[in-house]
């Protein structure tokens, strides 16, 4: 009898070898990443699809066994995140908070802001509040974890008690720490979004597509999180099939321009397609200006007396958002163009580009006069990064 509960408690009823244990613990805690991305973020916060009810009962099923998290909080923190993003009512922004506070403490964090009525008010409309929701996924959270030790002890003996560990802190860490901090502190950005927002990888897999947060943020309501040609968002793909099989319904992605080449001058379909898709515009006229740096590089070298601290950093303002530029550093800029009429001329252009979808009050064809009236200048400056954008940019479709 004694031998039997030791064998229990040394191998539980599976008897797994160590690697056994490893797979069966990196398989769960990637369907909880799924979980979280597919149900919580994409379906619940975002309502960019809809699921079936059997993968929406079995997500929220395994949420509550597997992180406790109740659906109405989670939903309801997340849009407020993206409501005050970056300010001081964002619930666990970097920015405001500090890096280390939001790495570390962010299911802290979360748990406090869980805690607000207010925000559970105002934004926890649409989410589930059917018996079971009631009953048990909110009123008894703590159950399902509980009953998640429980099983893995089963399974594995005393070694479950860790693959239970790791589980509990997949998603503080994973979400609340490095897409909450780091997805907010460091990496690159495809767009110049509002926020910080920062795609920590392109290769979405190990969080379930939820490392392109730029992408995320600049398209907020889009079911595909990849923008790029070279980004892979592992949800997108579990989204897919379960559409294919019936199981989901995609209601809403990020745009994608269309273009007709043979165009030659800006018409009232290159004015609405310019402002839909005036994410993708400015990122591409933000490559346009690298190209231009490259083309200035040679007489910047020359002439600017304060060396190639002062370049590389007028480098990276340059492909800031002007209005997000602080005194300091557009006093920079203005001693670059000192020695630049070129990226002077593309720096004022940007401005005046992105202004045409912020004059709100401006009727369809003023605003279509100052998008030709833009074009004809920019092919005129002699600036060829200049004029090659401006080629494009009239042939939105």
């Amino acid at each position: 009898m004694f031998n039997a509960i030791l064998d229990f408690l040394s191998n539980g009823v599976t008897g797994a070898s160590a690697w056994q244990v490893v797979v069966f613990t990196l398989v769960v805690t990637h369907i909880t990443i799924a979980a979280v991305t597919i149900f919580l973020h994409r379906c619940q916060a975002h309502r960019a699809l809809d699921l079936h009810a059997i993968p929406s009962h079995f997500f929220r099923f395994w949420l509550w066994m597997t992180t406790g998290m109740v659906t109405k909080e989670w939903a309801s923190i997340h849009r407020k995140h993206h409501a005050k993003c970056d300010t001081e009512e964002d619930p666990h922004s970097p920015v405001t908070r500090g890096i280390k506070k939001v790495f570390w403490e962010g299911a802290e964090l979360y748990r406090a802001e869980s805690k607000n009525l207010e925000t559970m008010e105002k934004f926890g409309h649409g989410t589930p509040d059917d018996w079971i929701e009631r009953n048990l996924y909110t009123k008894h959270s703590a159950l399902g974890i509980v009953a998640m030790l429980l099983i893995d002890v089963m399974l594995f003996g005393v070694v479950g008690v860790s693959v239970w560990a790791v589980q509990m802190v997949w998603i503080p860490i994973t979400a609340a720490g490095i897409i909450n901090g780091i997805g907010h502190y460091w990496g690159y950005r495809n767009y110049d979004c509002n926020d910080a927002a920062t795609n920590i990888i392109p290769f979405g897999i190990i969080i379930g597509g939820e490392e392109l947060h730029n992408n995320h943020h600049t398209f907020g309501t889009s079911a595909k999180l990849s923008s790029k040609w070279y980004e892979f968002d592992i949800g997108w793909m579990y989204i897919r099939i379960l559409e294919i099989c019936g199981l989901a319904k995609v209601k809403k992605v990020a745009p994608a321009p269309k273009f007709n080449h043979t165009k030659l001058v800006p018409d009232l379909d290159t004015l609405q397609s310019v402002i839909a898709n005036r994410y993708d515009v400015m990122a591409k006229y933000a490559k346009s200006l690298k190209n231009a740096w490259h083309e200035e590089r040679g007489q910047l070298t020359d002439k600017a007396k304060q060396g190639a601290v002062f370049l590389k950093s007028s480098k990276k303002l340059l492909q800031r958002e002007p209005a997000k530029l602080e005194a300091p550093q557009k006093q920079q800029l203005t001693e670059l163009f000192l020695h630049s009429k070129a990226l002077q001329t593309m720096h004022e252009m940007r401005v005046e580009l992105g202004a045409i979808w912020e004059r709100s009050h401006f009727t369809r064809d003023q605003l279509l006069h100052q998008l030709q009236d833009w074009c004809a200048r920019a092919e005129a400056s002699g600036i060829k990064s200049l004029q090659d954008f401006s080629l494009r940019l009239r042939s939105y479709s």
